[in-house]
């Protein structure tokens, strides 16, 4: 039987194998990569420990051996999708730079929807997790502010992106079982709307949609939201 440690420890100081004995039969990045694959699959609640194991053809116990806590287990998940960044040379450009990584990670989340409900300050010391800091922290050299409050520009852009991809993820998923359309159920909500808007209970509501009653540009409204936090940061430079 696996022993769990009696005290906190970092799964990343944690050796991956030691120096003696075979060579273990899977490495972190198999691990990963199978809780990955189910998570994209089946969704995040899929993934448990005896799961995974199951996927990798081994004993439960057995994978805690090489991952100790189901909590290790979602941060080498989250470690190995952010491994899907890329990073160019910064431009310079320090707000387009953070406009780029932020459309990176709407992407990344995108292609696995569990992602958001794994962000977590907790998990934001894995190496690719590092070096995407490292990194951002490079974009931000042009702004004239302490590395504390660029820290906390990053934490607010990567706050907006998550609570905005999370709405869109929920949209999704919430119609998937359904017999109609996502677009079927939009518009009878859009109709059931503007009955109510036009009963003049609402004027304000009213008043809103009459400036502007077309369909919402998701893009144009995510771009905004990003220069609006930016730009709250540039102020308080």
């Amino acid at each position: 039987m696996a022993v769990r440690p009696a005290v906190p420890e970092v799964i990343w100081a944690r050796p991956e194998r030691s120096g003696r004995g075979p060579r273990p039969a899977h490495s972190r990045d198999d691990i990963a990569a199978a809780a990955v694959r189910v998570a994209d699959a089946e969704g995040i609640d899929a993934v448990s420990m005896r799961k995974i194991a199951a996927e990798l053809g081994m004993g439960t116990m057995s994978l805690y051996n090489y991952v100790p806590r189901k909590e290790d287990l979602y941060e080498l998940m989250v470690d190995a999708v952010s491994a899907e960044y890329e990073f160019p040379e910064p431009s310079g450009e320090w707000r387009e730079d953070v406009l780029a990584l932020a459309r990176q990670t709407r992407l990344i989340m995108h292609r696995h929807p569990w992602l958001p409900r794994l962000m977590s300050p907790v998990y934001g010391f894995s190496p690719n997790a590092l070096t995407y800091l490292e990194y951002c922290l490079r974009c931000l050299d042009p702004l004239e502010l302490s590395y504390g409050t660029k820290m906390e520009l990053i934490a607010a852009v990567t706050g907006v992106v998550t609570t905005y991809v999370s709405s869109e993820i929920s949209g999704v998923e919430r119609t998937r079982s359904l017999p109609w359309s996502a677009e079927q159920e939009q518009a009878v909500r859009i109709a059931y709307l503007g009955g109510q808007v036009a009963s003049g209970r609402y004027p304000r509501l009213a008043a809103a949609f009459g400036e502007d009653s077309g369909p919402i540009d998701l893009e144009a409204v995510f771009e905004r939201a990003l220069l609006r936090t930016l730009a709250g940061f540039e102020a308080s430079g």
